[in-house]
C-alpha cells in the first residue's frame, strides 16, 4: 500500500523543474506511505514518477519504488495484487526476478502480456507504468475502485496522484464542478468519473488508461455480468461460496507484516475475524470504535461476542464529541472532498488506534452490495410483492416475487416504518427507477437550503437512470439485482473512498477480502430469489455461515452501520461548534447555500438528518479547499 504521482507531458517536450513538482506532489501524500519516498525523471525530462511506500511485501531496498525493469519500463504501484506467487511461477521464464513483491510480478506481466495482464490479477491496485520501449504510459485501477487514481490534464501534461490534493498545485483555478456538485448532494457521493473538483477526474473502477504520441484513452477492462443460474440448487450456491470466500480470505493474508481485522459487530467484518482467526492464529487482533454516551449506539457486545469466539485480542476506542471537534477536519482533509455519510469519523478513529499496532487491517466493505444487507432493499422488495399480487404477475423475469414469500418476514420491517411511511408517501407503484432514486436520494430535504436553479437536478436523474436500467448489466425484471447493482457500481466506490482514505491517512493498508473477483463473478449468477429469500438480508450468506457466526450476531436486526449519534452532538455539546462553521463570512456567500436556512435547520429542536451532515461536510471541504486555494498553487512553481 503506497502512494503514487506523475507527470507526463502530451507534446513530447521537457518539463521544467519536474522532480520538484513530483516532490511537492509526494509531499502532499506522504501519509499513504511513510516507510520510504523515491522520484524518478526520464533522461529526456518528459515523464516522471514519484512514490510514497508502506512497506508490506519484501520489506528490503529491493522493494522500493519507483521500480525500474529489465525491459527499460519502469512503474509506480499501488496496492497488493495477491496471487503474485502464483503469477511469479509462470513469468520466471523470461524475466529476472530481483525482488520478492507483488510489483516485480506487474512489470513482468506486462512485459509478456502488455494491457492484458490486467486479467491476470487478483487483488487491489492501481499503478502507472512508463514503457521506455514504445514510448507509452499505461495506467489501471482495479476492477471495484478499492485503490483510487485520480488524473488531471493541464497545459499539455497529464498529471495523476492517488489523492486529489496532488493535483491542486497545477490547477489553473481551484473550484466547484457543478455536475459533481449536484450528484453530491443528491446522493453524497458521485456517479461518474467527475470530482468535485472542476478538471480533476477519477479512473473509474475497472478502467484503464493510456497515452500513445501524446494522445489519452480510456478504456473499460472488466465488468459485473449478472447471468443468472438456474441450474443449480441453493445448496450448491451455498457451497461454492464457502469455498471462493475462504479462498479469498486465505490470499489477503499473506504478508510479511502483521495484519489485524476491524470488527463493528455487523455481519461481514465479523465474519472475516473469525475466519481469518482459523486459518492465521499470528494475526488475531481486532479493533472497533464505539459511542457510549447515548443509548443505541454502542454496538461493542457483539463484537465481543465475535472476539469470544475468535480468540482474538480486542482493542476498543471510546469515541466522544470531543475527538469529533478535534478530528473532523482532518477527516474531510484526507477524504480529499466529502463522501458517503458520517461512517468516515470513527473510521478514521478506528484506523488511527488499528495502525498504532498493526500495518494491514482486514475490513467488510462489499457485502451489503453483494448480498443484500441494505433495509431499502427489503422495503423496496416488499412494495414488488404487493403489485405483483395485486397484478396477478408472480413470476416476472428471473425474479419471483410473491407476498407469500414476505410474509414469515414481515417483522424485518417493523423498525423501518419511518421510512415505509415517507417511501410511501407518493409515487406508490411507479416505475422502479424512479422508485429506487426516490429512495437514495438525501436531497429531497433540501429545498430550502440549496439553490437548486444553480444546478441540474434532472441530469442526475439521468445519469443514474442510465446505470440502473442498462441491460448489459442487468436483466430488464431483476429488481433486486438492479439496485444492488447500482449500489455496487456507485455507492461501493464511495464506501471504498473512505476506507481508503481513513486508513491510508494513518499508513495504514485496509484490504477486503469480500471484494475478490471470483467471488463477485460468481455472485452475479446467484438468483436473487436465493441470494435475497423471503426479503431476508444476506440470507445465503448467513445461511451459509451459520455454523461459524454467533446466533446473537445472525439473529439481530438492528444493525445501524457504524451508527454516529450527531444528532445527540448538534443539538447539544456540539450545537455552537457546528453553528460557527457556517456562520463564518466566506460561507455566506457559497453560491449554491442559502446559509440563513441552514442555520434554522440547526436551530430549536429540529431533527438531524444526513442533509445537516452533507451540507457541513461541504463547507468544511470549502473552507480547506477552495478557501486556502492559494497556498495550494503556491507548493510549485509554474
Amino acid at each position: 500500500m503506497c502512494g503514487i504521482a506523475g507527470i507526463l507531458s502530451l507534446d513530447n517536450r521537457m518539463i521544467p523543474d519536474l522532480k520538484s513538482k513530483l516532490e511537492a506532489m509526494a509531499g502532499l501524500i506522504a501519509h499513504r506511505g511513510p516507510d520510504g519516498k523515491g522520484v524518478w525523471v526520464s533522461e529526456k525530462g518528459r515523464v516522471g514518477f514519484a512514490h510514497q511506500r508502506l512497506s508490506i511485501l519484501d520489506v528490503s531496498e529491493r522493494g522500493a519504488q519507483p521500480m525500474l525493469g529489465q525491459s527499460r519500463s519502469v512503474i509506480s504501484y499501488n496496492g497488493e495484487v495477491y496471487n503474485y506467487l502464483e503469477l511469479r511461477k509462470h513469468l520466471e521464464d523470461g524475466w529476472d526476478f530481483k525482488s520478492r513483491t507483488d510489483t516485480e510480478c506487474i512489470l513482468a506481466a506486462h512485459h509478456r502480456y502488455k494491457e492484458k495482464c490486467l486479467t491476470h490479477f487478483r487483488g487491489m491496485f492501481a499503478f502507472a507504468l512508463w514503457d521506455e520501449e514504445n514510448n507509452q504510459l499505461f495506467c489501471a485501477r482495479d476492477r471495484f475502485g478499492i485503490k483510487p487514481f485520480y488524473y488531471a490534464i493541464v497545459d499539455d501534461c497529464l498529471y495523476f496522484a492517488s489523492e486529489a490534493k496532488a493535483l491542486l498545485p497545477f490547477l489553473r483555478n481551484i473550484e466547484t464542478d457543478n455536475e459533481a456538485l449536484a450528484e453530491y448532494l443528491t446522493f453524497q457521493y458521485t456517479i461518474g468519473k467527475k470530482t468535485l473538483f472542476k478538471g480533476i477526474y477519477s479512473l473509474l473502477p475497472g478502467h484503464a488508461l493510456s497515452v500513445i504520441r501524446g494522445k489519452l484513452n480510456v478504456w473499460r477492462y472488466w465488468d459485473v455480468q449478472y447471468e443468472i443460474d438456474f441450474d443449480h440448487s441453493p445448496i450448491y450456491f451455498q457451497r461454492r461460496l464457502q469455498e471462493l470466500f475462504d479462498d479469498s480470505i486465505r490470499f489477503h493474508l499473506r504478508s510479511d507484516v502483521p495484519i489485524g481485522s476491524y470488527l463493528s459487530g455487523g455481519v461481514d467484518s465479523s465474519l472475516i475475524a473469525l475466519l481469518a482467526a482459523r486459518y492465521d492464529k499470528a494475526n488475531n487482533l481486532s479493533f472497533h470504535g464505539k459511542f457510549t454516551d447515548y443509548p443505541g449506539y454502542d454496538e461493542s457486545q457483539f463484537a465481543r461476542a465475535v472476539n469470544r469466539q475468535s480468540g482474538n485480542t480486542l482493542h476498543e476506542v471510546d469515541i466522544t464529541a470531543d475527538d469529533f471537534v478535534r478530528h473532523i477536519r482532518q477527516v474531510i482533509y484526507h477524504l480529499d472532498f466529502p463522501v458517503a455519510g458520517p461512517g468516515s469519523f470513527p473510521q478514521y478513529m478506528v484506523s488511527k488506534l488499528a495502525a498504532e499496532h498493526v500495518k494491514v487491517i482486514l475490513g467488510g466493505q462489499g457485502g451489503d452490495e453483494i448480498f443484500g444487507g441494505y433495509a431499502r432493499y427489503v422495503l423496496a422488495y416488499f412494495e414488488q410483492c404487493i403489485k405483483a399480487a395485486l397484478d396477478g404477475n408472480y413470476k416476472s423475469g428471473n425474479y419471483v416475487v410473491t407476498i407469500e414469500s414476505i410474509i414469515p418476514n414481515l417483522g424485518l420491517l417493523r423498525e423501518y416504518k419511518p421510512m415505509i411511511k415517507n417511501f410511501w408517501k407518493e409515487g406508490l407503484f411507479d416505475n422502479l427507477d424512479e422508485r429506487y432514486f426516490r429512495l437514495i436520494d438525501r436531497s429531497s430535504d433540501m429545498t430550502d437550503e440549496v439553490d437548486w436553479n444553480l444546478l441540474d437536478k434532472a441530469a442526475v436523474f439521468e445519469k443514474f437512470e442510465s446505470i440502473f436500467n442498462n441491460p448489459a448489466n442487468v436483466g430488464k425484471e431483476a429488481y433486486f439485482d438492479k439496485m444492488s447493482h447500482f449500489d455496487f457500481k456507485c455507492l461501493l466506490p464511495a464506501l471504498l473512498h473512505v476506507e481508503d482514505r481513513m486508513s491510508m491517512a494513518h499508513g495504514l493498508e485496509s484490504r477486503v477480502p469480500m471484494l475478490d473477483h471470483a467471488l463477485i463473478e460468481f455472485a452475479a449468477t446467484i438468483p436473487a430469489d436465493i441470494k435475497f429469500e423471503g426479503g431476508r438480508m444476506k440470507h445465503l450468506l448467513k445461511n451459509a455461515y451459520s455454523d461459524v457466526l454467533p446466533e446473537a450476531l445472525l439473529n439481530r436486526r438492528d444493525k445501524m452501520g457504524f451508527p454516529v449519534p450527531l444528532k445527540e452532538w448538534f443539538e447539544g455539546v456540539l450545537s455552537e461548534f457546528v453553528n460557527d462553521i457556517f456562520r463564518t463570512t466566506r460561507a455566506g456567500y457559497r453560491p449554491f447555500m442559502r446559509r440563513d436556512a441552514v442555520l434554522k435547520s440547526l436551530s430549536g429542536t429540529a431533527n438531524f438528518s444526513r442533509k445537516i451532515w452533507g451540507l457541513l461536510s461541504l463547507e468544511l471541504w470549502h473552507q480547506e479547499f477552495l478557501d486556502r486555494s492559494e497556498y495550494y498553487r503556491s507548493l510549485v512553481s509554474k
